[in-house]
Order: C-alpha cells, then sequence, then structure tokens
C-alpha cells in the first residue's frame, strides 16, 4: 500500500488513487462554509466600498492600511513605538543606540573605565613638605635611628697617612641615605691631630650638600673650663640651626646640645672611660632638666683586629620618632664631635 499521493509501483502514470494534495474542505470560497462578513474583503482594494458599508481590514501592523513589502535593502520594520514607522540603521561608524528614546550613546573616551560614565582625570596631588624641616632632612622625619659607618682609607690603614674622614650615614635597613666628607688640610691633620678644626659637608644621594659642620680648635683639658669643644651645625649651609657644647666635668664627658639660640634643648652625657674594650661605649641622651633617657648615641664594637688597626668607627644614633627634624640633624654633629674627641686616633 502506498502513501497517499506517491504513485504505486502498480500504478501507471497519470492514474492515482487518491489526489495528490488533497484540498482541505471548509475555508473561505466553499459553498459550503459560512459567508463572508460584510464589508470583508480578501484582498486590499483602493476602491472604497458602498458607501456607509464599514470596511474591515485583514490584521497587519497598527495604523490604516497594510504593511508593504519592504525593498531589498531596506531597514526592516522595529518594534520600536510608534505607528509602524520603519527603524532607520544606524549609518557605518554611527554610535551604538543607547537606552532611553533611542537617542546616541556617546562611546567612551580614550583611558575611561570600561563600564559606567567617563570619569574626569583628576591632578596628581601636591607632594607635602613639612612646615619648617630645612630641604634635604625631610627622610629625618620619618626615622628614629640613624646608622653611622666610617670608610675605610686603604692609604691610612698600610703607611699611617692621615686623610680626611669619610663616613656614610645609612637607615636602620642599611640603605644609604648621606654621606660626610672632612674638609681639611694635610698640616691641620698632622699638627693638631684629634682636636684639629675642620668643616664637614653632609650631602644626600643626590650629592646636593644639605648639612654642614664646622668645628673650631679648642683644646682637650678637662682643667680648663673656658675653651671647652663646641660644633656648629647649620642645614642648609649658612643658616644655623643648632649647637653642640661641651659641658665642663672632671669625672665623665658631658654635652649640652642647644638651638638656633643657643638654648638647652637635650643633654648628653657618656660613661667615665670612654673607651670600648670588647663592648659598645653608651652616651645617653635625656631632657633639659635630665631625667629618664630619650635616645642614645652608642659607638659600636668593630672587632678585635678593625679596633686596633684602624681607626674606622660605627656608631648609632636613637632619638624619638616626634623629635624637630633640625635637633636630629644636631645629633648627628654630636656624634661626629664625639668620634674625634674620643675615637680619633692619633
Amino acid at each position: 500500500m502506498s502513501a497517499p499521493g506517491y504513485l504505486s509501483p502498480h500504478q501507471s502514470p497519470g492514474s492515482y488513487s487518491m489526489d495528490p494534495y488533497p484540498v482541505p474542505q471548509g475555508g473561505y470560497g466553499d459553498p459550503n462554509h459560512a459567508p463572508l462578513p460584510v464589508g470583508f474583503q480578501m484582498g486590499y482594494n483602493h476602491q472604497q466600498p458602498h458607501p456607509g458599508q464599514p470596511v474591515m481590514y485583514q490584521p497587519g501592523p497598527i495604523g490604516p492600511g497594510p504593511m508593504p513589502m519592504p525593498e531589498y535593502g531596506a531597514p526592516q520594520m522595529g518594534p520600536s513605538p510608534g505607528y509602524g514607522g520603519p527603524m532607520p540603521g544606524p549609518e557605518y561608524g554611527a554610535p551604538q543606540m543607547g537606552p532611553g528614546y533611542g537617542g546616541p550613546m556617546p562611546g567612551p573616551e580614550y583611558g575611561a573605565p570600561n563600564s559606567g560614565p567617563p570619569a574626569a582625570i583628576s591632578p596628581a596631588p601636591a607632594a607635602v613638605v613639612p612646615v619648617g624641616v630645612p630641604p634635604g632632612l625631610e627622610y629625618l622625619t620619618q626615622l628614629d635611628q640613624i646608622l653611622i659607618h666610617q670608610k675605610l682609607e686603604l692609604l691610612e690603614a698600610f703607611i699611617g697617612f692621615e686623610t680626611n674622614n669619610q663616613y656614610e650615614i645609612k637607615n636602620s635597613l642599611g640603605q644609604k641615605i648621606y654621606k660626610a666628607k672632612e674638609k681639611n688640610d694635610c698640616c691641620t691633620r698632622y699638627c693638631c691631630g684629634a682636636l684639629r678644626s675642620f668643616d664637614m659637608k653632609i650631602k644626600d644621594n643626590t650629592d646636593r650638600e644639605v648639612i654642614r659642620l664646622i668645628r673650631p680648635f679648642r683644646c682637650a683639658s678637662c682643667c680648663c673650663p673656658c675653651c671647652l669643644q663646641e660644633l656648629e651645625v647649620q642645614a642648609p649651609p649658612g643658616t644655623t640651626i643648632g649647637y653642640v657644647f661641651q659641658d665642663w666635668n672632671p669625672c665623665v664627658p658631658k654635652f649640652s646640645i642647644k638651638g638656633a639660640n643657643k638654648e638647652t634643648v637635650m643633654k648628653l652625657e657618656g660613661p667615665c672611660f670612654a673607651c670600648n674594650c670588647c663592648g659598645d661605649v653608651n652616651f645617653e641622651l635625656t631632657g633639659k632638666d635630665g631625667g629618664k633617657p630619650i635616645g642614645r648615641i652608642s659607638k659600636q664594637w668593630s672587632g678585635l683586629i678593625k679596633e686596633v688597626f684602624t681607626d674606622t668607627d660605627n656608631f648609632g644614633i636613637q632619638f624619638p620618632l616626634d623629635l624637630d627634624v633640625k635637633m636630629k640633624a644636631v645629633l648627628m654633629g654630636a656624634c661626629f664631635l664625639i668620634d674625634f674627641m674620643f675615637f680619633e686616633k692619633d
């Protein structure tokens, strides 16, 4: 048995058991179907039907008239609000249509974030410089400890020729922040020894001079209180920010840390015998009226061979973090003065 509408193997062409495409019964145009509604047209006719007769159209877009077929290449009919008009496609390179009422959405500017409205680029904040800090000493405001290492001079170590002292000033991590070098002549170094006067320049890592230390010639006799040691500290060079004065005492070394107007700010006191024999030598830092120590300057033990055959010394300075940065610089000057007075070999 063959399927309806297809030839059977026993049938000849032209003879069919049934119509190949049966026509469904009923529908418009069938005499057995109910008549069409009044005014209903099978096709659209531009001519107006009989006067007074209502016109019914086939379902279509909102608004009168049928939906015409678009030409080739014409924009598609879109679901935009309105009366069924065509939605024009964007031109080449035009911005994409955004939400709302079909207005264009501007593209993001170069460097703007991927989402959200493009934000304005704010300028970088200006660097905050602490008030009253000499130029080049800004980093000292963040420190409460300084390490000072004297550099080894090979010429001085082998033949004993006295050269200008050089130092490296580092933070607690061992990173160099300043370098210091004595400025003196050969005759003064040999004739006056450790009592010699000097100018010492302290420079930062950009080779800019930020501190200058000035030591005049003074005698070292503890029996002569009228000619004690002193040191002037300038930062920047030419502007005095403080002094270090030796206080007369026949038993222990004492110093006064003074401000620019020679007012006493702090006191510094060392041991009775300022020599390091297999240990550190500490100079305690106190307030101007004494009391509990608030810091110290320590001559650190460098080892027997280095202590005996060289005069390269290592120092550590501890002070309060919130101490005035100018007084921190004055304490650095006090450390160099202590090195020349007690640990510099003649």
